[in-house]
């Protein structure tokens, strides 16, 4: 399990990974096998589902998100700790509250993501 202060590191290399547009660092964060769940998903034309499965698909996903908001630029607000997850609430695009959770294998990378808004445009 996390301590708080291994999730605040997380979340806050996380954070600093998009906020660079590095798509690599950003990617690196999850595992091979991640199921990414968001309603962006289907927005930006990924997946009608809501759902993008496995880093490569995840990677198309995050260049076409950093294509449509060029400066998109993350505020972390907290990190929230559970039984091998994460819940990271920042400032998101265009005003937008966000709260992601994050499940993490014994690596420590993200394996299952669980977006949510307090708006969608």
């Amino acid at each position: 399990m996390l301590t708080i202060e291994q999730a605040r590191e997380f979340a806050r290399e996380w954070i600093a990974a998009w906020n660079l547009h590095d798509l690599d660092s950003i990617v690196a964060h999850y595992s091979d096998e991640i199921v990414f769940c968001s309603p962006f998903v289907e927005r930006l034309g990924a997946d009608a589902s809501g759902t993008v499965h496995g880093r490569a698909a995840l990677w198309k996903y995050f260049a076409a998100a950093l294509g449509k908001f060029p400066s998109l630029r993350f505020h972390l607000r907290a990190v929230l700790v559970g039984v091998d997850t994460v819940t990271i609430l920042y400032d998101s695009v265009n005003g937008l509250l966000a709260a992601e959770t994050m499940a993490l294998n014994e690596a420590g990378l993200i394996t299952r993501v669980w977006a949510h808004y307090d708006k969608l445009e």
